[in-house]
């Protein structure tokens, strides 16, 4: 049942006051008020920018330690954990847009070489210019639609780091050379090293969900792409959701796979580590560091919108926009991420601990917990049941998964 023009229109009034001017124009997601901004002469993003943002918002840092998860839950055990991960993600999606439906509202989501001498080619030095001229001022940018462009630049850029670890598993032999292992693995050199396992399980296996769980990490730019998508509807943002998520998990299996099969139980917790030592003075792999820096960081931008809107809300929902609070938080949040870059000693403690506790919540246990909560349909509905399903499926895997990352930790 659709809701009275009043009460939808001072809830889109209260919504634009606290967004601006991130989705000042943008729509309220009910089928009542979809189409008025395409009406008034602003088309929106297209579908196509909208996936690459989609695209973009999934693919980050976190492709880096898929082959990583593989050398220690094997190929098959690897494989259905992704699908079921990249499933389970895109139905929360679902139940995000289910309740966009039903409350009307739009916003309900509460590496160096030593040899490295140049300044252009010191990874902290490259870091922290294209942070200030390039990653700084596009999250500054009013409205996410703008992000289209930098967004298939990241996407393409995610494609040839692909296809350089497809290629480059040819350019490593297995077993490694004695003096490799030696020196920086301190494992013997064993034939049955280079032989995939299909399932394999050991403590490391631990990090399997949480480091899937932060690769498909999506959610809190959902709404925001919605806002602004051209002819906005459900059904319309699913299959940007469905094609921006089936990319994402194909480009993070060849990654993992070839990944994997040219390290076997040797691939580091950051597959570009491996290539550094044994390739270090490579132009192809040198050429690919510089992609993912610009792939991951042009991601940043997306994470922006969400993060700065929810300060927004919460600290000045009722005061006017202004340019320099807008900046200031910006900068903040831009600060913030650049020192985690920067000190954060091992990614595979990212993956881990932000997977296990804040990636498992906003893709499993909130969407559940909030559709439970929101939604008029019985608690015997098909929808109800796979809500519960996937709350309790974030609750124990989250805390499970974090409990014994605490743990290997104390041993260690």
């Amino acid at each position: 049942m659709e809701a009275p023009w009043g009460i939808v229109n001072a809830e889109r009034s209260w919504y634009v006051s606290a967004q601006q001017p991130e989705e000042a124009e943008a729509e309220e997601l009910s089928p009542l008020l979809s189409n008025e901004l395409y009406r008034q002469g602003s088309p929106g993003v297209s579908f196509g920018f909208s996936v690459f943002n989609m695209t973009n918002a999934i693919m980050g840092s976190g492709i880096l330690g898929l082959a990583y998860v593989m050398a220690h839950t094997g190929i098959l055990g690897f494989s259905f954990l992704l699908l079921i991960v990249a499933l389970l993600a895109s139905y929360s999606v679902h139940l995000l847009l289910s309740m966009c439906i039903q409350t009307g509202g739009s916003s309900r989501h509460h590496p160096n070489s030593e040899y490295w001498r140049s300044w252009y080619l010191d990874g902290q030095t490259l870091l922290i210019i294209i942070c200030v001229g390039i990653v700084f001022p596009l999250a500054l940018l009013p409205k996410i639609g703008f992000l289209g462009y930098t967004s298939s630049l990241s996407f393409f850029f995610m494609v040839f780091f692909a296809l350089v670890v497809m290629i480059k598993k040819w350019s490593i032999p297995c077993p490694l050379p004695l003096n490799y292992v030696g020196q920086y693995f301190q494992i013997s050199n064993a034939t049955d090293d280079c032989k995939p396992k299909l399932f394999h399980f050991s403590k490391e296996s631990v990090y399997a969900i949480p480091t899937m769980a932060f690769s498909f990490l999506c959610h809190t730019s959902v709404l925001p792409i919605y806002c602004e998508l051209q002819s906005p509807s459900k059904k319309r943002m699913q299959n940007v959701t469905h094609t921006a998520i089936a990319l994402s998990f194909l480009i993070y299996f060849i990654s993992a796979l070839f990944g994997y099969l040219t390290f076997y139980d040797k691939v580091a917790s950051e597959l570009l580590q491996g290539y550094s030592t044994y390739l270090p003075h490579d132009v192809v792999i040198m050429t690919v560091k510089l992609c993912i820096l610009f792939a991951v960081l042009l991601t940043v931008p997306l994470i922006h919108f969400p993060a700065r809107k929810a300060l927004m809300m919460m600290f000045f929902s009722n005061f006017p926009f202004s340019w320099i609070r807008h900046s200031l938080i910006t900068l903040a949040v831009n600060i913030i991420i650049v020192l985690l870059a920067l000190y954060v000693p091992d990614i595979k403690n990212v993956f881990g601990i932000i997977g296990s506790s804040t990636s498992t919540c906003l893709i499993f246990v909130f969407p559940g917990l909030f559709y439970l909560k929101l939604s008029r349909e019985d608690f015997l509905s098909w929808k109800k049941l796979g809500a519960f399903v996937l709350l309790i499926f974030g609750i124990l895997v989250g805390n499970f998964s974090l409990a014994l990352i605490i743990f290997n930790w104390i041993n260690k």
